[in-house]
């Protein structure tokens, strides 16, 4: 009843819904007539991963990443309006991360989205800027076009781009991005750690070998 509220349709179609749904594995029915996300869904992820061109190519240079620096590799993906984390290799010392693979994070903070959002081109970056000002003004960016699109560039000149405790406060992320072979933005791939192990780091190296698996991995895409 509940569901067939929220969709705003009659309680026989809301039935004929859930019953397809369960029939498909993508819901399953738990006590006292509720529903939970169906053992489908985990086949799923498995085939996203397996046909994601860019985490096929990408799993590798992250390996060799976090062999190189001891930190933890993300690699993350703009899929509509969100941006999500698709997969995770874990360094010496794994970060706490409130977000993971699946988990929409916020557009504006953090590392992969600053460096995705600078690989737009900028008809695709005044249509964010419109879309969401509140959220804009919110992350403390400017709001207004001209000022918002020399921010954006200056991380898209500079190749990448370090996040201090944006996202959480106590990580810090370089992040750097991943095109298409048309020129297109694909992803981002980051280096994230506590703040204070960041600190003590050569970060010129670290933007050197980030940009140096993102140039590796954007050669093997198809």
């Amino acid at each position: 009843e509940d569901i067939a509220t929220t969709l705003d349709v009659s309680l026989p179609t809301g039935y004929r819904y859930v019953k397809l749904l369960a029939d498909a594995g993508l819901l399953q029915r738990t006590a006292d007539s509720h529903y939970t996300l169906g053992p489908r869904v985990i086949v799923l992820d498995h085939y996203i991963r397996m046909a994601d061109p860019v985490l096929q190519q990408a799993v590798p240079f992250m390996k060799e990443l976090v062999a190189a620096t001891g930190f933890d590799c993300v690699l993350s993906g703009l899929y509509g309006s969100q941006v999500l984390d698709t997969h995770r290799e874990f360094g010496a010392a794994p970060a706490t991360l409130n977000y993971g693979r699946g988990r929409p994070r916020p557009l504006f903070l953090g590392g992969a989205p600053k460096v995705i959002l600078a690989g737009f081109a900028p008809a695709q970056l005044h249509k964010v800027l419109d879309a969401h000002p509140q959220e804009v003004a919110a992350a403390g960016l400017p709001t207004d076009w001209p000022a918002f699109r020399r921010h954006y560039s200056a991380i898209r000149k500079r190749g990448h781009y370090l996040s201090i405790g944006e996202l959480e406060p106590h990580l810090a992320a370089m992040a750097a991005p991943i095109y298409r072979p048309d020129g297109d933005i694909a992803a981002a791939i980051s280096l994230v750690s506590t703040v204070a192990r960041m600190s003590v780091m050569d970060q010129e190296r670290l933007a050197q070998l980030l940009a140096r698996a993102a140039q590796d991995i954007t050669a093997r895409l198809p």
